[in-house]
């Protein structure tokens, strides 16, 4: 080359120096007048607001949103519950190294050698900045990016970036590289809802991170730079390239081999989104509700319905509010695993059921809902847990979430007599062989077809629903003694109007639930131990700690040899009275039907050794249904679901209760209508009588359709 073409060279150069010299300099002055010369008060206040963000943080700062998994009894997923984001959290431990070189490569090359600021790409930054008057392009190292994504909003403004700047800073200083790289895989945006890496691996490709391909991880790691243009689901092939790019960066870099390289860059892509789970929002609504309790119990709430004033009252029910709404706040963000008793085959087969039975009736309200609903419980009663919770009817309704099985209260009929009266009245010395005798009853209840009977046993006024004994036998109990049995097992609803003889039929001021009835009648079926109903197994956190371990605690409410007579009268109703028809062929079974004043609830609750099961059917606005009893509708939907629940069980007899004559009564056990920790309640005396006689003779009459006259009450809703 020639002297004079290597001057001129040589003078090029100098002069393009100098004009990047002066341009830095004016850069740097413009910026420093730009946050100094009049920002400087508000420069050093975003300072020490990054301090105090950095300093008040700690760990579970960066694992705030965490999705919540629900699980069924086989350990399958019921439904996920998540807050603003879908979220999993896993340790650096955990993580693909793969994953850390990936996105340290494509996103910060000097990760491991800056202090949180970039400087020469923040110049850059800056110099936009100047020439456009706001943010337009990065700059942001991964520090920065987390320090934005934890502590601020997106907004492109000097003030953010700053603050972003001094986070970052203090973020280094507070937290070391492989700590910054945990808490930035597990909160970044990849796209379609998924925040974190172990959320877009079982997003896109419905696996654990730990388990994806080296291409499979760059690809994922392509998309935080532009989670729309890199959208794997729109622009695939966009992210792909950028795959390609980071893959590319790993090999220069030294992290990969000429081999690793060249297959992932040959490895098809093929996203496999897992399939949407089936929605059961009856199911999801009770186990939200569930879990939202248990972890209120889990920090010490407890529940009781039982109140001395008014006052008493709205404090515990605002204090349960504020609480409920926290703790279900936690449920969505947590990160929870729930453990639950639910049988999804027994779901699917008691929503069949009621589907079933009532597809006849396909009038809808204004707001588009089935008109005549039902609602349905299953417990376990091996163990107190539902294994099934029916709210409704099967419809395609968005944000329709009202489920009847817990959170709406009708009146129960005769369907409520062996909780309140007849259990009650065997602890009192009545057998089911005592006698009672039919006739008129002034001021009380008539027999439906207008004549009586005289002279017949407890067990047959039972099988045939009559109302008039169970009058007279709570009139000798009094209501406030048959009602506290309803208390002790926490049934919601008792108002102080109902302590009157109309509850004795089933006249409630607000009713009860699908829900209270099963676990009543599973008292029943557990030698008169009460276990409150959930379907909440277990709780853990993210780490597998246990929160919560439901550990049922049995509550002794009705005497053991009182709840088998019940047994074994209940078991006739569905032999010879107003449940026959509804056996399940070789499987014992006792129940109850239950029918309201001019037919607008029908109830039908039953068991067997293994399974309780209570069925409500009626309208949302109470109305006269025609043909509604307890042995149809109600009815069939119990043998419906019984008759496929029980496939394949062995038959198993009832226990047998002791009979007074074999003088065995005197070694049952002492109970009580509340629970032992109350004593404040009036307790059943327990009395061991020498011979088989009742306190007296009580008239009694029968009713062949068991219709009796309550009052009506609304669809009550509560969270």
């Amino acid at each position: 080359m020639s002297k004079t073409k290597k001057k001129k060279k040589h003078r090029l150069f100098w002069h393009f120096f100098r004009i990047q010299l002066v341009l830095l300099v004016l850069v740097l002055t413009a910026a420093a007048y730009y946050f100094y010369g009049g920002y400087g008060k508000q420069v050093e206040e975003l300072k020490q607001e990054a301090v105090r963000l950095v300093r008040q943080s700690d760990v579970d700062t960066f694992k705030a949103n965490q999705t919540s998994i629900v699980y069924a009894s086989d350990g399958s997923v019921i439904s996920t519950l998540k807050g603003e984001k879908d979220s999993y959290y896993v340790s650096i431990e955990e993580m693909p190294v793969d994953a850390v070189t990936a996105i340290v490569s494509i996103e910060d090359k000097k990760f491991f050698r800056h202090h949180g600021i970039d400087y020469r790409a923040l110049l850059r930054a800056v110099k936009a900045m100047v020439q456009n008057g706001e943010v337009k392009q990065g700059g942001s190292t991964i520090t920065m990016q987390l320090a934005r994504n934890i502590f601020l909003s997106q907004e492109k403004t000097w003030q953010r970036k700053v603050e972003e700047m001094y986070i970052a800073t203090e973020l280094e200083n507070k937290y070391s590289k492989d700590q910054i790289l945990e808490f930035y895989l597990n909160n970044i945006y990849f796209g379609n809802g998924y925040y974190g890496i172990q959320s877009a691996a079982r997003g896109y490709f419905d696996r654990d991170v730990e388990s994806l391909s080296l291409s499979q991880i760059a690809f994922l790691c392509a998309i935080p730079n532009n989670p729309t243009l890199y959208d794997p689901v729109t622009n695939k092939d966009n992210t792909v390239s950028r795959r390609d790019r980071i893959l590319k960066n790993m090999l220069d870099d030294g992290k990969i081999s000429q081999m690793d390289y060249a297959q992932a860059v040959a490895e098809q892509i093929t996203l496999n989104r897992p399939q949407a789970l089936a929605k059961n929002d009856y199911v999801e609504t009770y186990t939200y509700y569930c879990a939202t309790r248990a972890l209120m119990e889990q920090q010490g709430f407890v529940f009781h319905e039982d109140f001395k004033t008014d006052e008493e009252q709205q404090a515990y029910e605002d204090t349960y509010s504020a609480l409920y709404s926290e703790c279900q706040k936690k449920l969505y963000t947590g990160g929870y695993r729930i453990y639950t008793s639910i049988d999804l085959s027994m779901q699917d087969g008691l929503q069949q059921s009621v589907n079933d039975t009532l597809s006849g009736y396909t009038g809808v309200n204004d707001e588009g809902v089935y008109e005549l609903q039902a609602s349905a419980v299953c417990i376990d009663n091996d163990n107190g847990y539902v294994r099934a919770i029916v709210g409704g009817r099967s419809q395609e309704f968005p944000g329709y979430t009202l489920n009847r099985a817990y959170q709406s209260f009708r009146q129960p009929g005769s369907a409520i007599k062996p909780l309140t009266v007849y259990t009650p009245s065997f602890e009192q010395n009545y057998t089911p062989d005592s006698i009672v005798t039919d006739e008129p009853i002034e001021d009380g209840p008539r027999n439906a077809n207008g004549t009586y009977l005289g002279e017949i046993t407890v067990r047959t006024a039972v099988e045939k629903s009559v109302n008039t004994i169970a009058w007279k036998l709570y009139d000798q109990l009094t209501p406030d003694k048959g009602l506290s049995y309803l208390k002790a097992m926490n049934f919601s609803r008792i108002s102080p109007s109902d302590y009157r003889l109309a509850t004795a039929l089933g006249g409630f001021t607000n009713g009860v639930s699908a829900l209270e009835m099963a676990s009543g009648f599973a008292t029943i079926e557990n030698d008169g131990y009460y276990r409150t109903p959930t379907c909440i197994v277990k709780i853990e956190d993210g780490n597998g700690t246990v929160l919560y371990n439901s550990g049922q605690n049995p509550v002794l409410i009705y005497k053991k040899n009182a709840a088998r007579m019940m047994t074994d009268v209940l078991k006739g109703v569905i032999t010879n009275g107003t449940g026959k028809g509804l056996d399940l062929g070789d499987m014992p079974c006792a129940g109850k039907t239950g029918t309201t004043n001019d037919q607008k609830d029908g109830w039908f609750v039953g068991y067997t050794r293994y399974y309780t099961t209570s069925v409500w059917v009626g309208y949302d606005m109470p109305k006269k249904l025609q043909g509604l009893m307890g042995n149809t509708y109600p009815g069939k939907i119990w043998q419906s679901f019984m008759s496929k629940a029980h496939e394949g069980l062995e038959p198993l007899e009832f226990l047998p209760y002791a009979r007074i004559s074999d003088d065995l009564l005197q070694q049952q056990e002492s109970g009580s209508g509340q629970p032992e920790d109350n004593p404040a309640e009036e307790t059943p005396e327990e009395e061991t009588p020498e011979e088989e006689t009742p306190v007296g003779e009580i008239p009694v009459g029968e009713i062949p359709d068991e219709e009796t006259s309550v009052e009506e009450t609304s669809v009550d809703a509560e969270n």
